[in-house]
């Protein structure tokens, strides 16, 4: 009896003693997790670009990377993968380890356009964790400085009885360029030829060179060319006139009504990145966004920020979620083509 008796008490000695030491690693394990989380980041972050150098898009993106390394304490690399209105690089971000070290910035072409039209491996709606949205400006028809028309209704009756079709610059397959030019030949009867581009850098390049006669770009983007003369804004894709451009009429004040595009851009990171290192990329782009000098950078090129109630993950996804809703029905129809 003796001999059973401490059989068992010994029994209960080693079943509380594995207890306890699996409790203290359960311990250690959370520990650690927290203070990897409170570490974070601890090597440089690479940011996504779906747009060559020289656009709208990376114009802003090494903007935004800027505020966030001084809030992060640590650099930000801004990595441009171009192609498919952006969405290869959209597919690296979902791809990526969801470690809150690979996030990526895109825009309408990306998150709407381009996954309207384009097979991919994935839902942009469902297999991103949103972070914030960042800014907007509107697009804009432009000509090279050496078109005849000086005025939209100058524009519209030069396209309509040009023998030769106007070649008509345009960003990539299902980009917000692309629906604009489709939508303005079917509106004018517009005798126009698309010339594609891998993105607006490109573009206004050849644009400005005269290499191709007219195109329509984020107003950001082009403004300072316009104002030196280098090239013509017609029109104005928005309800309302562009405060940086006033004397540019609207789509709508042309005749032409129907198509108003706001190219917005928005912060992503991987979906199943731990809410404590989303929570630390949205501080950051929000301090980033506060910063006077920041806005001072993004409002010189014509951006208008988002207010502080949109500069969160639920406000993006509900954003990017009504573009959706409202602009594929448009494109599916336009029947556009993919190269």
């Amino acid at each position: 009896m003796k001999q059973r008796s401490y059989i068992g008490a010994l029994i209960v000695l080693l079943r509380n003693a594995v207890l306890a030491n699996l409790s203290l690693a359960s311990v250690c394990l959370v520990s650690t997790g927290a203070a990897r989380a409170e570490d974070y980041p601890s090597r440089p972050i690479t940011m996504m670009v779906g747009f060559p150098p020289g656009g709208p898009t990376d114009a802003q993106s090494r903007i935004i990377a800027d505020g966030m390394k001084d809030r992060l304490g640590q650099s930000i690399v801004v990595e441009t993968v171009s192609g498919a209105s952006g969405t290869i690089a959209t597919g690296r971000v979902v791809h990526a380890a969801p470690d809150g070290y690979t996030i990526g910035i895109g825009n309408w072409s990306s998150h709407v356009g381009g996954p309207a039209l384009y097979t991919l491996d994935y839902d942009v709606l469902k297999d991103l964790q949103p972070i914030s949205l960042l800014a907007t400006s509107p697009l804009w028809i432009l000509g090279k400085a050496a078109v005849p028309p000086n005025t939209a209704s100058e524009l519209i009756s030069w396209v309509k009885s040009k023998p030769q079709p106007a070649t008509f610059g345009t960003v990539g397959t299902g980009s917000a360029a692309q629906l604009c030019g489709i939508y303005f030949q079917k509106k004018t009867e517009a005798n126009l030829q698309f010339v594609p581009y891998r993105g607006a850098g490109p573009a206004i390049q050849d644009l400005v060179a005269g290499q191709i006669e007219l195109s329509c770009l984020e107003a950001s983007s082009s403004l300072p060319y316009v104002k030196a003369g280098r090239m013509k804004a017609f029109a104005v894709l928005g309800e309302e006139r562009w405060p940086m451009s006033p004397e540019t009429p609207t789509m709508i004040e042309a005749g032409v009504p129907g198509l108003s595009i706001s190219f917005w851009h928005g912060l992503w990171t991987t979906k199943g990145t731990p809410k404590k290192l989303v929570a630390r990329l949205e501080e950051a782009v929000q301090s980033t966004l506060a910063d006077a000098t920041v806005r001072h950078r993004l409002e010189n090129l014509g951006l208008v920020i988002f207010p502080r109630d949109k500069q969160t993950p639920e406000a993006l996804a509900a954003y990017n979620k009504a573009e959706i809703d409202k602009w594929w029905p448009i494109v599916k129809a336009a029947d556009i083509k993919t190269e």
